[in-house]
């Protein structure tokens, strides 16, 4: 061979190491261009009818995507469960302050006298303006959250 075929016949041995032939399954490898990469593996003259992957293998999942859509599905359950609960928690809160806004208005109505403590923990008797204020106070908490 002259010196012009050997250097061919390296560059064609170089080239056939960096991007991969027909035969070889489609895998990302060093050195391959961007473009091939994204085609799976092979160029985009090999992209027609027939020399692509099966669709069958992309139709059926496998065990790894089974596994993780029951982790997927699990995790959802799970969250949903902790959703229920907080609802349940927040439904109980409501209906446990209806009970002592209902109890706080039935005293405010029987026209008793009630006596608060204020900020130097002595005790004050309210006066009609304060129990007109509570009564109204307690009655829009009976409003929002006795329902």
């Amino acid at each position: 061979m002259d010196r012009q075929g050997q250097q061919e016949g390296l560059q064609r041995s170089a080239a056939s190491d960096r991007y991969p032939r027909e035969e070889h399954p489609p895998q990302a490898q060093y050195g391959q261009a961007p473009e091939l990469q994204r085609a799976g593996g092979r160029g985009r003259r090999h992209q027609r009818a027939g020399c692509g992957p099966s669709t069958t293998a992309a139709a059926k999942p496998s065990g790894v995507d089974k596994e993780l859509e029951e982790k997927a599905r699990k995790a959802e359950e799970a969250e949903k469960a902790k959703q229920a609960a907080e609802a349940q928690k927040v439904a109980q809160a409501k209906a446990d302050n209806c009970k002592r806004a209902r109890d706080g208005k039935a005293t405010m109505d029987s026209g008793i006298r009630v006596a608060r403590v204020n900020g130097q923990g002595e005790r004050e008797i309210m006066d009609d303006d304060a129990r007109a204020a509570e009564q109204k106070r307690l009655q829009t908490v009976i409003d929002s959250d006795c329902k």
